[in-house]
């Protein structure tokens, strides 16, 4: 997300904030903030068009920070590969 009121950042929700909300039992509202509400660049766009055809549902998808994490492990001849429950590989 954008920083600062300036730029129409979103707010923060840290390491604490999370903890609070998963010991209260907010795992779909967790699921939300921390994935199409946050840097899931394609799954907002796919929650937007869901809305704007009157549907709702919440299918997220990767977040971008989990790209960037398997780039770097990629960059340390680390080959990751990421299965569905079908065992096929999600790209």
């Amino acid at each position: 997300p954008l920083g600062g009121k300036a730029q129409f950042g979103g707010q923060r929700l840290g390491e604490m904030e999370v903890w609070a909300m998963e010991a209260y039992g907010a795992a779909y509202a967790l699921q939300e903030f921390l994935t199409v509400k946050s840097d899931d660049v394609k799954g907002r766009t796919r929650m937007y068009e869901s809305i704007v055809r009157g549907e709702g549902l919440l299918e997220p998808g990767l977040p971008e920070s989990f790209n960037v994490l398997l780039k770097e492990l990629k960059a340390l001849a680390l080959n990751v590969e990421l299965l569905d429950n079908d065992g096929s590989t999600i790209s």
